[in-house]
């Protein structure tokens, strides 16, 4: 019995390891479609477009299972407000999008765990020990390797990515705290539906009908790249701990680095490369102990 409860476990757990690389190698893809159109298309009009397209795989997928009790929550208020957030945490991404290298923008963008510790304490009354309070203090150093500010490669859009990590952040403590009430079906359909009808209120005066076909796979790419995106990674910690498979998160840079060489001729430099190793050396330590104090998994 042993035996097979064990290789339950590793089945499971491989599982969730498969979902979260599924995840973080659809992130780039959906990071690189943004900077691509937005070269041509108003930041508004990209945000619009990934949700409605969220929203709309969405629906495909979950409503013919569970028809109305898909909306039915037991937190309105909270699903509001965390919908909120990571709405203006993708706005801001993708405006900066506009002005940063794919890679600096994703290391950056990394501080939120950072962020999540220090929020844990007022929000979720949680005991940050020196430790983690440690590897928080460390990994923004690493983020201000990145940026630089004063330096002439300091544009300002830095800026934005750390106000989208910090609304992530802020959505993920409020999505730990309906956790327990929610299913994660009805709590990610929420995020599509609530991002999709805000959108759809300035969305419209910034459309610009896209001029050859290739715009409009990108278009669609953003739904897809997007809402299945974020699906995987629910999924990932339905099967797995979060200690397990939160680490390949930071695959991303992987992606991040390749599709911008290859598309915009982008390469870090070695600055860069030494804050983005801070901050992934500092997250993966921060889940490692957050495993330890609470091994329930955090669904995103």
């Amino acid at each position: 019995m042993a035996t097979t409860g064990g290789s339950i476990a590793q089945n499971n757990s491989a599982r969730g390891i498969a979902y979260m690389c599924l995840a973080v190698a659809l992130f780039p893809f959906l990071n690189a479609s943004v900077k691509v159109l937005g070269a041509d298309y108003a930041t508004t009009q990209l945000v619009w477009m990934r949700y409605l397209g969220h929203f709309a795989f969405m629906l495909i997928i979950f409503l013919p299972l569970r028809g109305r009790a898909l909306f039915h929550t037991g937190r309105p208020v909270a699903q509001f407000v965390r919908s909120l957030l990571l709405l203006a945490s993708t706005a801001s991404y993708f405006l900066a999008l506009n002005y940063l290298p794919l890679t600096t923008a994703a290391s950056i963008g990394f501080t939120s765990p950072f962020i999540v510790t220090a929020l844990s304490v007022p929000l979720l009354g949680e005991k940050v020990g020196v430790r983690r309070w440690s590897a928080v203090v460390v990994g923004f150093i690493g983020a201000l390797i990145i940026i630089r500010p004063g330096e002439v490669t300091f544009h300002g859009a830095e800026l934005l990515v750390l106000a989208s990590s910090a609304c992530f952040a802020t959505y993920q403590v409020i999505t730990r705290r309906i956790a327990a009430h929610d299913d994660p079906a009805t709590t990610i359909t929420y995020t599509a539906v609530i991002g999709a009808l805000f959108c759809s209120l300035v969305g419209p005066f910034y459309w610009t009908t896209p001029a050859v076909p290739v715009d409009w796979l990108l278009f669609a790419g953003l739904g897809l790249f997007g809402g299945f995106g974020h699906l995987f990674v629910v999924k990932a910690y339905q099967w797995a701990e979060v200690s397990m498979v939160s680490p390949f998160q930071y695959v991303q840079l992987v992606g991040a680095t390749l599709l911008g060489f290859l598309i915009f001729g982008e390469f870090p430099d070695g600055w860069t490369w030494l804050g983005a190793a801070i901050i992934v050396a500092c997250g993966v330590y921060i889940t490692y102990r957050e495993a330890v104090r609470t091994p329930a998994p955090v669904d995103r």
